[in-house]
């Protein structure tokens, strides 16, 4: 278990993390509005966590109401600023943008305030991840003991932005998340759950243990040569396309929060062209090129572990 220094500094730096994005939403409500557009998804219930989104109805905000809209969810970091119908195990997702006119004071000034909140959103997802040595199944038990009902989702997601773009359109991605391992890997995250002792619903410990050890004796039978990799859907999410003139680029951001648009004040500025999240049907999603896919088989489900071995 983790010891009392670091539960200090992990309460220490999520009390420095709130005050820090306080004090971002307060420089940001000082600053020149331009134009703000967030698009507010519909909120995930209890109990429908792992239900497939095939239809996702978007509603719009602009100006003033986007951008409150927008800094309420910078702070939107605890279980209790949902209603309680709503899942505690799905983050809360607000694409949009918000587009402030600054001159170079304001605009280094805000890049430090974001620097800082992201900083201190990393470091406290490396206290919990990776200094606390806990294994994934303990780390839940672990946070909500000391900081009581925190997303850690939320907490960790960084804050973007952009130095003057052209434009800002959105769209759906939808894709995997896909990792090579090593045989050695595979069984060291075994060994971890198995350690730790605990057991996973709705198992009783002695039957956890024996699936894990089903599972590391599965792993020990691939021949030396077996490729493995965690290939592991994620629910489509929303995306930002950012448009720079001057470079002749386009910049493609996942935008589960809105992004924030530094536009620097001069004579000639102009003020982004700003696109529109339309509904997602996922009857209606056309691939303009599908790679084919290596044939693979599933090792172990729960992991989303394949391997290129027939099994």
């Amino acid at each position: 278990m983790a010891d009392y220094d670091l539960i200090a500094r992990m309460n220490s730096c999520f009390n420095e993390l709130e005050l820090a994005l306080h004090d971002l939403g307060n420089f940001l409500n000082q600053l020149e509005l331009l134009q703000a557009r967030v698009f507010a998804l519909p909120e995930i219930a209890k109990g429908e966590e792992h239900n497939p989104a095939d239809k996702i109805q978007v509603t719009p905000f602009t100006g003033e109401a986007a951008q409150q809209l927008a800094l309420q969810h910078f702070q939107r970091l605890f279980i209790h600023h949902n209603n309680e119908n709503v899942s505690s195990k799905s983050a809360v997702r607000l694409p949009g943008v918000l587009c402030y006119a600054v001159d170079e004071a304001e605009h280094q000034s805000a890049l430090l305030l974001i620097e800082e909140v992201n900083k201190l959103k990393a470091e406290l997802e490396n206290i919990v991840t990776v200094e606390s040595g806990l294994a994934r199944e303990q780390r839940f038990e672990f946070v909500h003991t000391h900081l009581r009902g925190l997303i850690t989702l939320n907490a960790y997601r960084s804050v973007n932005f952009l130095n003057d773009p052209d434009s800002v359109r959105f769209g759906w991605a939808n894709k995997h998340i896909i990792k090579n391992v090593t045989r050695d890997e595979v069984l060291a995250q075994l060994e971890k759950s198995l350690n730790a002792g605990r057991a996973v619903s709705p198992y009783t410990r002695e039957q956890w243990m024996e699936n894990i050890n089903r599972e590391m004796n599965d792993v020990k039978r691939l021949p030396e040569h077996a490729a493995l990799k965690f290939k592991r859907p994620v629910k489509v999410q929303p995306i930002a396309r950012v448009w720079y003139r001057n470079s002749q680029k386009q910049v493609q951001h996942p935008c589960p929060l809105p992004l924030i648009a530094l536009c620097l004040r001069t004579p000639v500025m102009q003020v982004p062209k700003l696109g529109e999240l339309q509904d997602y049907d996922a009857s209606s999603v056309t691939h303009k090129y599908k790679p084919k896919s290596q044939p693979l088989s599933l090792l172990i489900k729960r992991l989303h572990l394949y391997t290129d071995y027939p099994l």
